[in-house]
């Protein structure tokens, strides 16, 4: 009788829970697929999905579970942790190559194929849980293997990637600056100020830091922090010299102290993140040693980590200085002749800009720079709906497969991240992500890159001025 009366319960309950499960998936669907209707969103997402994975295998390393078979027995050695992080991260590198051979060539979102970038999410989804659980049939010796022959140089790729985005920054940052000055305009002393508060703001960053360092992390036996810290400060001020040296500023006009303040402070910082980010078996990081707020401290360090990753991906795959020559960001006008006498206009470039004129004159809506059935574009796919959030109509505003390729580099430094080296801490719950020798070289040695990468772009021009012409390109 029991059962007989629980079993509308039951069918009540389960059909309740169906129809919340099903408005939840809907809701997360059309909400993924309004966020990916631009390339904003779109690059959100994925940076968003990257940070999950990112979680998901930290997690399961520090509990040391299998996410399939969770009661599966585990050796105290963390083997169970260890390859679900390389499974995890081995599923989501071979969906962003999966997706990166399958958008080679796409140059705007008439492309069909460029549904499989910006929508699709609940299906890119699907094909993410069978990888995974592909990812479990496969032995634990391959991953062994790949982890060594292309985890590792995948790492120290994305690693390279991420230091050329920060020396392009720098030399962006202080060029815009310095056009604003040049320019003479109403906001001229604005830039001006701006500019040279933010070098010296950077430089007395970079000393106090140092200062710091010295301090707390360079004691006697320390002998790798001295080492570290002092090399450091010797390339802050080989950089300084160079920034102003007369040969430089005479083949590289645009170069200065804003640059290098900002590659100093960089470097700086990742050494002293190194510093704090060594095990204490030295003696040599009182950080490590601090009470009362260890846990707190480890899990807000390693989100930080997991949402600086994320960014420098996102923000890496779709930078100009990984693009080459910005093809894919043109308006797409079709084949059209040039008119002569009206400086290479072509009719459909006289077409839009009358157009656009029009709509900043309010004759036109705006959803008319969108039309693109005068521009001889390829129409939309039958059935395709418009979707007036689409900025990438005219063309994409970065390159699809190089946008995941670098985020499949992004997934193995993370796997290499959480496994090298790594053991269970004996006083938290948590591994500490980044604890180790190794992640502390990694920071010295790539702050040591970053200076050498920095080192090259002042210097090529006054070496190969032929190359670098610098009048002409400004």
């Amino acid at each position: 009788m029991g059962a007989v009366i629980s079993l509308p319960v039951s069918m009540a309950g389960s059909f309740v829970a169906s129809c919340f499960g099903g408005c939840c998936s809907n809701l997360v669907s059309k909400t993924a697929s309004s966020l990916g209707s631009s390339s904003l969103g779109t690059r959100l997402l994925y940076a968003v999905w990257l940070l999950l994975n990112s979680l998901i295998s930290w997690i399961s390393y520090s509990a040391n579970k299998s996410i399939l078979w969770p009661g599966k027995t585990c050796t105290g050695t963390g083997e169970c942790g260890f390859f679900t992080v390389h499974r995890l991260n081995f599923a989501l590198g071979c969906l962003h190559l999966l997706l990166a051979s399958a958008l080679t060539g796409v140059k705007s979102t008439n492309d069909v194929r460029a549904a499989f970038q910006n929508s699709w999410w609940s299906l890119k989804f699907v094909l993410y849980l069978c990888l995974i659980v592909l990812s479990f049939v496969i032995p634990n010796d391959f991953y062994i293997f790949f982890s060594k022959w292309v985890s590792v140089p995948s790492g120290a790729i994305f690693i390279l990637v991420g230091l050329i985005l920060l020396v392009d920054f720098a030399h962006e940052w202080a060029e815009t600056c310095i056009s604003h000055v040049e320019s003479e305009d109403e906001d001229s002393s604005f830039w001006q100020r701006f500019l040279v508060l933010g070098t010296t703001s950077m430089y007395t960053a970079s000393i106090i830091m140092t200062v710091v360092m010295y301090i707390m992390f360079c004691h006697q036996q320390c002998n790798m922090n001295q080492t570290a810290v002092t090399v450091n400060l010797i390339l802050t001020v080989l950089t300084l010299v160079l920034s102003v040296n007369p040969k430089i500023q005479e083949a590289n006009p645009k170069s200065g102290l804003a640059q290098s303040s900002m590659v100093s402070v960089y470097c700086t910082y990742l050494t002293m993140s190194a510093m704090s980010s060594e095990p204490d078996d030295k003696m040599c990081n009182p950080l490590v040693r601090s009470s009362g707020t260890r846990k707190f401290s480890i899990i807000l360090g390693s989100l930080f980590t997991f949402v600086a990753i994320a960014y420098t991906t996102t923000r890496a795959a779709a930078n100009s200085a990984f693009q080459g020559t910005n093809t894919n960001g043109a308006i797409y006008l079709g084949d059209d002749i040039e008119y002569e006498g009206l400086g290479g206009q072509t009719r459909n470039q006289l077409r839009y800009e009358a157009i656009k004129q029009a709509v900043e004159e309010g004759s036109l809506p705006e959803s008319a720079l969108y039309d693109t059935t005068w521009l001889g574009t390829p129409s939309l796919t039958e059935g395709a709906t418009e979707n007036q959030n689409d900025d990438e109509r005219t063309g994409t505003k970065y390159n699809y497969t190089l946008f995941h390729i670098i985020f499949f580099l992004a997934t193995q430094w993370i796997a290499i991240l959480l496994t090298i080296n790594v053991t269970q801490d004996d006083v938290g719950d948590f591994i500490p992500v980044g604890r180790t020798y190794f992640y502390s070289w990694v920071k010295i040695v790539s702050a040591w890159i970053c200076y050498a990468l920095y080192g090259w772009t002042v210097v090529a021009p006054a070496i190969m001025p032929d190359r670098f012409d610098y009048e002409n390109y400004y």
